[in-house]
């Protein structure tokens, strides 16, 4: 998240999903082993952010993500040549996602182990199917901003970690639009300064 509060920039698109300057929040992880691995590439550094990447990545049995953070094109899907989104042949979650869509889809499996599940009956739905599917473990909520809206004001978030970015992108997608004033029980416990980022995470007591 950028000081001023967005987490992707003015103007997204299919060409451009993070919008004008959204990159420059993610560049502190681009360098990093613990980043690279889950995306087939080798090598990388090692640092403070290591350990809250390699944290956020543990015993994790399935994902939640909204239908921007899957592949944008709004509206319903192509009947004869539906997209794939952003992810490629092989995503790097390696595990279940749930796409809340409020389109009706088949199931989109891609190798290494990644299906992508289109759920069109809300954030509880999605959240239930991913604990069954998780099998126990973690479910990741990985975005975006909107679909992290819905689980905050509903009070389904059991930890946040917020990657603060020290730059301004003046306009875009804030993350906490229309939340209000109440993280719904959600309380800072740890804080991790690094190179380019700082990370603060919260948790339910």
């Amino acid at each position: 998240m950028s000081l001023d509060g967005f987490v992707a920039g003015p103007s997204q698109s299919v060409d451009n999903p993070l919008g004008i300057g959204g990159m420059r929040l993610h560049e502190w992880a681009f360098g990093l082993a613990s980043w690279r691995a889950p995306h087939g590439l080798e090598g990388g550094e090692v640092n403070e952010s290591t350990r809250v990447i390699e944290e956020s990545l543990a015993n994790i049995g399935a994902t939640v993500m909204g239908r921007n953070m899957f592949g944008g094109h709004p509206g319903r899907w192509d009947a004869k040549q539906p997209w794939n989104g952003w992810w490629g042949v092989n995503p790097p979650f390696h595990h279940p996602v749930f796409v809340l869509t409020h389109h009706k889809r088949e199931p989109l499996e891609l190798d290494g182990g990644t299906t992508f599940t289109f759920v069109t009956n809300g954030i509880e739905a999605a959240l239930e199917q991913a604990r069954r599917a998780g099998g126990g473990k973690d479910v990741s909520l990985a975005g975006g901003a909107k679909a992290a809206q819905e689980y905050l004001a509903a009070g389904l978030v059991d930890e946040m970690e917020i990657s603060l970015v020290p730059t301004l992108l003046g306009s875009g997608e804030r993350l906490f639009e229309g939340v209000g004033d109440d993280l719904r029980g959600l309380k800072l416990v740890r804080t991790v300064v690094a190179p380019q980022v700082t990370h603060l995470k919260f948790a339910k007591h």
